[in-house]
C-alpha cells in the first residue's frame, strides 16, 4: 500500500552548531558516512575513489556563481538591495537585460532608475522596466554594458542564508567548485565543493569517467515548503544544459554495466529533467542533448531514468531536497542516516563540531544509503544504487511535472492559533531571500529585533503563543509581504 506524505514527514532536530560556518581547510578532508550496509561507517570524502567501481560515471554541474548581490541606491538616496536572479540573453551591441529580487522601503516603479554597487565605487544605474520572471515577483531591469562583467565588478558573493556571516575574501575562492566555468548561479552546487584536483586525479586513476551539465541554480532552492500538502507547493524554475558529450558518455557507461553518479541535486534535476523531456518525446533512453528551464519537483514514488547514485550534501529541514533525496534512497533511511549523523557530531570530541568543518555523505538507492560531512549547511552525500523491484510500501507515485490534485489548504487560524500582525517579520522573509547575514536585516517595528536561529535566519518582535500552539516558525516569522 503507498503512502502519501507530508511536509511534516521531512522535519527534524537540527542544532545549529552543526551547520558549517567555514569550509574545511582542505575540500576533501570533509567526513563522509558510508550508509550502504547495515550500520553506518563514518569514512572521509578523500575515500570516495573506493566507494566507485571502474566503469562509473561522475556527472558534475558546472555552474559558476556570479557575485549576485549588490548593495545601491535609489534617486531619492533611499537604499536599495538587489540579488540577480538571470542575465537574460541579449542581442549584439544591445543593452543587457536581467531579472532581480529587489528590497527597498518603497519599491521602485518602472521607468526609476537605481544605482547598484555603490558600496564598491561609482556603482552602474539600471533602469526598471517592471514586473518579470515566472510569476512576476521579480524586477526586470535594463543595464548598460556587459550585466555579468558589471556584476563582477561591484557584486557580492551571495552566500546562503544559513550563513550568518557577511562575505569574505575566501569566499570569492571557496564559494566556486574547481570545474565551474559557466557563469549564472546565485548558489554553489554544493555537493561539488568537496572535490579537488588531487581527488579527481584519483578518480581518474581508479578508471571513474566525468561528465558535466549545467544548472543555473536560482535563489529559490533555498524557498522553505510552507504547504503541509506537497501538491500545493509550486517550485521555483532554473535553466540547465545537458550537451551531447554528457548523452553520449551515459550510453557507454549503461552498454558497459557502470552507474551514473549524480555529484549534487542540481545535477540530478538536469539529468532527469531532460531524461522526462526525452520520454515525452517518446525519445526512451536519453539519445540526444536537452536544454530549457525545468520545476522538476522530486518527493517519493518518482521514478528516476538516469540517476543510479547520489553525492549531495545534507540539507535542511522540511526541505525540497530533503523530499529529492528521500526519493532516490528512501524516506526512512535518509532520517536514519539524518539522526546518525546529528548524534555523532555531537559527541565531544568530534572534528566537525571542534572545527566547524561539517561533513557530507553517500546514499545508496533504497534500501541502501551512504553519506559524508561538511561545508556551508548540512553537508554531502552520496545516494546509491535503487533496488531492481520498485519499493511501494513507502511511496506515492508523482508524474513530473509535480501538479497533484489536492484538497485546498486553510490558511485561516485555528484554535490556540493567532493572528500574525501586520507586518510582522518581514526582515527576516527578505533577509532569507536575499541572503542577507542577520545583522543587515531591517529592523520592523517599535521593538527590538528577536533572536534568529542561525541557518534559518529571521528577526521582529518575539510573539507568545499559547501552550501547545504549534505554528510553523517559519510561517510565523515570514508574515504577509509585498512580492520582491
Amino acid at each position: 500500500m503507498s503512502r502519501t506524505y507530508t511536509l511534516a514527514d521531512f522535519d527534524f532536530e537540527l542544532p545549529p552548531e552543526l551547520i558549517a560556518q567555514h569550509p574545511a581547510a582542505e575540500r576533501s578532508a570533509s567526513r563522509l558516512l558510508d550508509g550502504r550496509g547495515a550500520a553506518p561507517v563514518d569514512r572521509v570524502f578523500r575515500d570516495l575513489p573506493q566507494l566507485l567501481s571502474p566503469g562509473d560515471l561522475l556527472v558534475f554541474n558546472d555552474t559558476k556563481v556570479l557575485k549576485a548581490r549588490l548593495h545601491g541606491e535609489k534617486a531619492t538616496g533611499g537604499a536599495v538591495e538587489a540579488l540577480v536572479e538571470r542575465v537574460l540573453p541579449a542581442a549584439q551591441g544591445a543593452p543587457c537585460e536581467l531579472l532581480a529580487h529587489v528590497r527597498a522601503s518603497k519599491s521602485p516603479k518602472p521607468g526609476a532608475c537605481i544605482r547598484l554597487g555603490t558600496d564598491r565605487g561609482a556603482g552602474f544605474e539600471a533602469e526598471v522596466l517592471g514586473r518579470g520572471g515566472p510569476d512576476g515577483s521579480l524586477f526586470h531591469l535594463r543595464v548598460d554594458g556587459d550585466a555579468f562583467a558589471l556584476i563582477e565588478a561591484h557584486g557580492h558573493v551571495p552566500l546562503p542564508p544559513y550563513i550568518t556571516h557577511a562575505d569574505e575574501a575566501e569566499d570569492e575562492r571557496r564559494y566556486q567548485t574547481v570545474f565551474a566555468s559557466r557563469l549564472g548561479a546565485v548558489a554553489a552546487p554544493t555537493a561539488a565543493l568537496h572535490f579537488d584536483e588531487p581527488l579527481l586525479a584519483a578518480l581518474a586513476a581508479r578508471g571513474v569517467a566525468t561528465a558535466r551539465v549545467t544548472l543555473h541554480v536560482g535563489a529559490g532552492t533555498f524557498q522553505p515548503v510552507r504547504t503541509e500538502n506537497l501538491a500545493e507547493h509550486k517550485m521555483h524554475s532554473e535553466w540547465y544544459e545537458v550537451p551531447q558529450a554528457t548523452v553520449d558518455a551515459i550510453a557507454a557507461t549503461r552498454a558497459a554495466g557502470g552507474r551514473v553518479t549524480s555529484v549534487g541535486t542540481t545535477t540530478l534535476r538536469a539529468l532527469e529533467s531532460a531524461a522526462w523531456q526525452a520520454a515525452q518525446a517518446g525519445e526512451t533512453p536519453l539519445r540526444q542533448a536537452r536544454s530549457g528551464e525545468t520545476d522538476i519537483f522530486i518527493t517519493p514514488g518518482f521514478e528516476f531514468r538516469v540517476v543510479d547514485r547520489l553525492v549531495t550534501n545534507f540539507h535542511l529541514p522540511k526541505s525540497t531536497l530533503m523530499m529529492l533525496v528521500s526519493a532516490l534512497a528512501g524516506h526512512g533511511q535518509v532520517m536514519a542516516l539524518y539522526r546518525h549523523a546529528c548524534s555523532s557530531l555531537q559527541q565531544p570530541g568530534s572534528p566537525a563540531r571542534d572545527t566547524c568543518a561539517g561533513g557530507c555523505s553517500i546514499l545508496a538507492k533504497a534500501p541502501a544509503a551512504l553519506m559524508c560531512l561538511n561545508f556551508r549547511p548540512a553537508q554531502l552525500s552520496i545516494i546509491d544504487d535503487r533496488p531492481t523491484a520498485t519499493r511501494t510500501g513507502d511511496r506515492h507515485v508523482v508524474p513530473f511535472p509535480h501538479r497533484p490534485a489536492g484538497p485546498g489548504h486553510c490558511r485561516r487560524p485555528g484554535p490556540g492559533r493567532r493572528r500574525r500582525r501586520r507586518g510582522h517579520g518581514q526582515a527576516g522573509q527578505h533577509q532569507r531571500l536575499l541572503h542577507l547575514p542577520p545583522h543587515r536585516a531591517r529592523r520592523q517595528g517599535p521593538g527590538r529585533p528577536g533572536p534568529h536561529r542561525p541557518g534559518l535566519e529571521g528577526c521582529g518582535r518575539q510573539v507568545r503563543r499559547p501552550e501547545g500552539c504549534r505554528q510553523d516558525p517559519d510561517r510565523h516569522r515570514a508574515g504577509r509581504l509585498q512580492p520582491l
